[in-house]
């Protein structure tokens, strides 16, 4: 992996992909809570998840739509307004590459924040980690990968997290196996 799972920053600024998939598993952000993790989110990433037209809205895609509404209205997730200033720094712009404007805030309101920003999309990735250094920017399996590690999930947690992912028919599922087994080789190595 091309992660280090051993560490977490737990304050992120988080986008539209990311978000569907850490609240696509119950078990996942419970345990990401009792962690003390906390996420915010852009305008831009809120009109993506709530109010875009979407080519394909299930049920489960509303599902998730309400549960953002939900932890937002609980204030587990705060939604902040950027300005035309923010959006406008020459250093993003010039590197857009076809992002859309939920990851392009998350990057500039992470960066005038001086947040991490957490993704799972690669282009958004790459820019981000352009723009705000490697250490800055995480992905939903890295969360995965350091709660298992840390012992916040446990091994059966695993294939309920899975069960719930692939429920919503979101695509990680890979990824987080390999996030986990990644926990069990360090946690193995450290005995």
């Amino acid at each position: 992996m091309n992660i280090d799972i051993t560490e977490f920053k737990k304050i992120n600024v988080i986008d539209t992909c990311a978000i569907d998939n850490l609240l696509s598993s119950t078990t996942l952000y419970r345990a990401a809570r009792s962690s003390n993790c906390s996420f915010c989110y852009t305008k831009f990433v809120e009109y993506e998840m709530l109010y875009k037209s979407r080519k394909k809205l299930d049920e489960k895609s509303k599902e998730l739509q309400q549960k953002l509404k939900d932890e937002t209205s609980a204030r587990r997730f705060e939604c902040h307004n950027l300005s035309i200033d923010d959006l406008q720094e020459i250093e993003i712009l010039e590197q857009r590459k076809r992002l859309g404007g939920g990851e392009l805030s998350s990057i500039a309101f992470a960066k005038k924040i001086n947040q991490n920003f957490m993704t799972d999309d690669s282009k958004a990735r790459k820019l981000g980690i352009s723009v705000l250094g490697k250490t800055r920017v995480q992905t939903t399996p890295h969360l995965v990968g350091w709660l298992f590690y840390n012992r916040d999930l446990i091994d059966s947690d695993f294939s309920v997290i899975i069960s719930e992912h692939k429920e919503y028919r979101r695509p990680l599922s890979k990824y987080f196996e390999e996030a986990y087994h990644e926990s069990l080789r360090i946690r193995s190595m450290s005995k």
